[in-house]
């Protein structure tokens, strides 16, 4: 967990599919939804350790899963939040600390279709599950 992080919930968005499952959520991007107290994080903070545990330079991918579902999203709540995404990247593109160029969608948040139960915690709840996603502890921007 990151300091600061309140909270978490993994689930679908970016689609167009209500109501959305692991069976049937359409064009939706896997997504979590975090809640943080900015007095103890920050946004960027967010962002960065977002862009640290997963591979941000691979269109529709990641690790060994593919499709839309997985591609690499950020949405945004405010023009903010839009505008620090798309610093970060650059940022994320300048360090040369990923082989290519950040494929990561910014787009406006829309509906967060929660979830089932078996997907929330996923790695708390099954400490040898598979992931593509790990910090990077010498990746600093």
């Amino acid at each position: 967990k990151l300091p600061g992080v309140i909270e978490t919930r993994v689930g679908y968005t970016g689609g167009e599919v209500e109501n959305a499952t692991y069976r049937n959520h359409g064009n939706h991007a896997e997504g979590i939804e975090i809640i943080f107290d900015n007095e103890q994080t920050s946004y960027r903070n967010i962002l960065e350790f977002f862009f640290q545990i997963h591979d941000p330079t691979t269109m529709l991918r990641q690790g060994n899963d593919q499709g839309t579902a997985y591609r690499s999203a950020i949405y945004y709540v405010d023009s903010s939040q839009q505008q620090m995404a798309l610093r970060t990247i650059d940022d994320v593109n300048a360090s040369g600390l990923w082989p290519g160029v950040v494929v990561t969608e910014v787009e406006p948040v829309s509906d967060f279709w929660q979830a089932e139960p078996e997907h929330q915690d996923y790695l708390e709840n099954r400490p040898n599950g598979y992931t593509c996603h790990f910090p990077r502890p010498d990746w600093k921007l």
